[in-house]
C-alpha cells in the first residue's frame, strides 16, 4: 500500500486554488459519458450527488433510509461554522484552520484543513440560495454564535435543528436533479461489497431492503459518504441503522482505514437511565453558550440543585480553563465531566452526570431571548426525562458521538483504491484527534459541493477507464460472496439475538476503549472480542429469510462487521502510545491530568491494511508535516 497525500506545493492559502487550475478537465458535453456511484444521502452524499448531476454527470445515489431526507445529518442540532467574520470579532479563515489544527490536537493534515477553512465562506451562501432559515439578528443579518474551541462567533445556525434545514437545502437540490432524470435515486438500498476491476473501484454490490434482492451497479467511480463508526459502542447519539458496514467492506477489498481510534465522547448527552436503552440523545453543544456547567463541591451531596448555594458549587469548566469556561473543546469537556463523576460527585440517581444550568442566563437575557434560542431543544428534553430545564438544570453526562477516524484520503478524497472516494464523516482528514463543534456540517458540504466535484473530474480525465456492465466476471464473484455470507447468518439458527452480542461488544469497547483507555484494559479487549465474534458465527439467531424485508438479518450484518471492526480500532489505540484529543490514554497524561503527546513518535496518521480476520492488519504511516501551525502544548487555559 503506498500513501501519496498528492499534496500541491506552494504556500497554503494558494494551494487549493493552484490546483483546482492545475487539474485535467472533463469537456461539458462528455461529462454525461461516466457514471458516477454515490452512497449515502446525508450532507455529504447529496450535496455531492446534486452538485456533479448539475455538471452534467450521470449519478445514481443509494441509501438505506426510505428516503434521502431521512439520513443521519438531519440530527446536528448546534451549527455549522464559517469564517465569514460576520461580528467583526477577529475571524479569518487563517483562524478558523488554526482553530481547527489545535483542536484536532496537531493530528490532522495541514493542506486538507486549510481548504476546509477556505471553502467555508462559499457554503453560507450557497445554503442561504437554498433557502436554509439561518437565524438573524434584529437588523436581518445571519446571526452567529460561538462553540467549542474557539474564542470568536463563526457558528451560523438555525435554532437546535440546523442539520434538518441544511439537509433540506442539499435534498431540494438532489431532488431537482432527481425531477430532471440526471440522478436515479435507491432507497432502501443498502451497500453490501465494493466491486473491483483491475484495481479500480468499479462498482458496488446493494441488497434491496424491501425484497432482499442482491443486485449489481457498475459505474466508473465510487464515492462513500456513509458516515462514521460510533454504534460499535452499541449506546451512541447515532442513529439506529448507523453503521460502519460500506466502509469497512471497503476496507476488506484494499482501502486503507486511518486511525479508527480516534472517537469523539460529546459532553452534552442525557445521561443513561437504564438497560432498556438502545440508543442515547445528544443536547448541542450550543447550549454551553448560556449554560453554566456545574458539579456540587462536596462527595455524595443530593441535595436538590437549587438547595446548593454558589458557594458549595465547582463550575469546574470556568475553574480549570478560564479562556474558554465552558466552551472548552469536547474532549477536554467529557473528560472533566468523567473526572467529576470519578470523584463521586455527580448528580442524579446513577451519580453519573453534571448539571447544565440556565438560571444565570435566564435573569440576564429572560426566558423569550433563551426559548428562541434552544426551544426545540429544551422541549426535546424536557419529553425525554419529564423535567422542565426552565426550572431546573439539565442533567447532561459524555456518550460516544462522532468518529474522526474513517478511510485514508488524499488531497483529492481519493482512497488508496484509485477511483473510490470518501466524504465528510467516513474519511480521516480534517479532523485530527478531536472534532470542534459545528465542524461535522462544513466538511460534509465541502467535501460535497466545493471539492469532490473538481477532484473526479481530474481522476476521469486521468484514467482510460473501460466501459464495464454488470455482467462482468468481478460483479458475479461478489455478488456470490455476499449471498453465501447473507445464507452464512441465517443457517447459524443459534439461541442469541444479534443485539445481545452488540451490547456486549459495546461494553467492552466502552469499558476498554472508550473516554480512557490503557494498555491492560486494551489488551485485554483484543482477547475478548474474537471470543464474542467466535459465539456469533456459532450462536447468533437470526429469524426469517433473504427474499423479503428483513431487519433482524440488516442488523445481523452489520454487528458481524463491528465484531471485526472493534479489534482494529483497539489494537489502533493500543499501538498510539500517547494522548491526543479523543485518544486518552491514562499511562500519558501531566500532572494536572491534561493529554499528553508524543510529537517525537506519533505525529502520523496509522493506516491499516486488511490482512484477513483474525490476522493482525499490517501498519501504514503518513508523517504529518506542520509547516504553518507550529506544534505546541494544546491549551486552553
Amino acid at each position: 500500500m503506498k500513501l501519496d497525500s498528492k499534496i500541491p506545493s506552494g504556500p497554503i492559502e494558494k494551494k487549493w486554488d493552484q490546483h483546482k487550475f492545475d487539474m485535467k478537465l472533463v469537456n461539458p458535453a462528455n461529462k454525461r459519458k461516466f457514471k458516477v456511484i454515490i452512497v449515502g444521502s446525508g450532507l455529504a452524499g447529496a450535496s455531492a450527488a446534486a452538485t456533479m448531476a448539475e455538471l452534467g454527470y450521470d449519478v445514481h445515489c443509494f441509501t438505506f433510509h426510505d428516503s434521502p431526507r431521512r439520513a443521519h445529518s438531519i440530527a446536528a442540532q448546534g451549527g455549522i461554522n464559517a469564517a465569514k467574520n460576520y461580528q467583526n470579532d477577529g475571524d479569518s479563515i487563517y483562524r478558523l484552520f488554526y482553530d481547527t489544527v489545535k483542536g484536532g490536537d496537531f493530528r490532522s493534515r495541514e493542506a486538507n484543513v486549510y481548504r476546509l477553512a477556505q471553502v467555508s465562506v462559499n457554503i453560507i451562501d450557497q445554503c442561504v440560495a437554498q433557502g436554509v432559515p439561518f437565524a438573524r439578528d434584529y437588523g436581518g443579518y445571519l446571526a452567529n454564535r460561538s462553540f467549542g474551541g474557539a474564542q470568536v462567533s463563526r457558528t451560523f445556525y438555525a435554532r437546535g435543528q440546523t442539520g434538518q434545514q441544511l439537509l433540506l437545502g442539499a435534498y431540494s437540490a438532489l431532488s431537482r436533479q432527481i425531477g430532471a432524470g440526471k440522478v436515479k435515486m435507491y432507497n432502501r438500498t443498502e451497500m453490501l461489497d465494493l466491486v473491483l476491476v483491475d484495481g479500480h473501484a468499479r462498482g458496488i454490490i446493494t441488497r434491496n431492503l424491501k425484497t432482499g434482492k442482491v443486485e449489481s451497479h457498475a459505474g466508473d467511480a465510487v464515492v462513500l459518504a456513509t458516515g462514521g463508526y460510533s454504534n460499535v459502542f452499541f449506546l451512541s447519539t447515532n442513529a439506529m441503522g448507523c453503521n460502519v458496514t460500506a466502509a469497512y467492506r471497503a476496507y476488506k477489498k484494499g482501502a486503507g482505514f486511518a486511525n479508527p481510534c480516534y472517537t469523539q465522547i460529546h459532553p452534552t448527552c442525557i445521561p443513561v437511565s437504564g438497560d432498556h436503552q438502545s440508543k442515547l440523545t445528544l443536547m448541542s453543544e450550543s447550549l454551553r453558550n448560556d449554560g453554566r456547567i456545574w458539579v456540587p463541591k462536596q462527595q455524595g451531596d443530593k441535595r436538590k440543585p437549587s438547595e446548593i448555594p454558589d458557594a458549595e458549587r465547582d463550575y469546574y469548566l470556568e475553574r480549570k480553563y478560564p479562556s474558554f469556561g465552558n466552551l472548552a473543546p469536547r474532549d477536554i469537556a467529557s473528560r472533566s465531566a468523567k473526572e467529576a463523576c470519578d470523584e463521586g460527585r455527580g448528580v442524579g440517581e446513577t451519580g453519573l452526570g453534571v448539571y447544565l444550568d440556565f438560571r444565570d442566563s435566564i435573569k440576564r437575557l429572560g426566558k423569550d431571548v433563551i426559548e428562541q434560542r434552544y426551544g426545540n431543544l429544551f422541549e426535546m428534553y424536557e419529553r425525554i426525562t419529564d423535567e422542565n430545564p426552565y426550572q431546573v438544570p439539565m442533567r447532561i453526562f459524555p456518550a460516544p458521538h462522532y468518529t474522526m477516524g474513517g478511510l485514508w484520503v488524499d488531497y483529492n478524497l481519493m482512497s488508496t483504491i484509485p477511483g473510490l472516494h470518501v466524504l465528510g464523516e467516513a474519511n480521516f482528514s480534517d479532523h485530527g484527534a478531536n472534532r470542534l463543534g459545528a465542524s461535522a456540517l462544513m466538511q460534509g458540504l465541502a467535501d460535497g459541493y466545493f471539492v469532490i466535484p473538481y477532484t473526479i473530474g481530474h481522476y476521469f480525465a486521468s484514467h482510460k477507464i473501460e466501459k464495464i456492465t454488470e455482467d462482468h466476471p468481478a460483479f458475479k464473484e461478489a455478488e456470490a460472496e455476499v449471498n453465501q455470507k447473507i445464507n452464512k447468518l441465517l443457517n447459524v439458527k443459534g439461541s442469541r439475538t444479534t443485539d445481545s452480542f452488540h451490547k456486549e461488544l459495546g461494553r467492552v469497547m466502552w469499558d476498554n476503549c472508550g473516554m480512557a483507555r490503557n494498555k491492560k484494559g486494551l489488551e485485554e479487549a483484543l482477547k475478548k472480542i474474537p471470543s464474542i465474534r467466535e459465539e456469533f458465527w456459532n450462536n447468533v439467531k437470526v429469524l426469517g429469510e433473504n427474499e423479503n424485508y428483513n431487519v433482524a438479518l440488516e442488523k445481523a450484518g452489520r454487528v458481524a462487521d463491528f465484531l471485526e471492526f472493534g479489534e482494529m480500532m483497539c489494537l489502533d489505540a493500543l499501538r498510539r502510545e500517547e494522548s491526543c484529543g479523543g485518544h486518552f490514554r491514562t499511562e500519558h497524561q501531566t500532572e494536572e491530568g491534561e493529554a499528553k503527546r508524543n510529537d517525537k513518535d506519533f505525529s502520523h496518521a496509522t493506516v491499516w491494511e486488511f490482512q484477513g480476520v483474525g490476522k493482525e492488519p499490517v501498519e501504514h504511516r503518513e508523517q504529518l508535516e506542520f509547516e504553518n501551525v507550529a506544534l505546541a502544548v494544546r491549551s486552553y487555559k
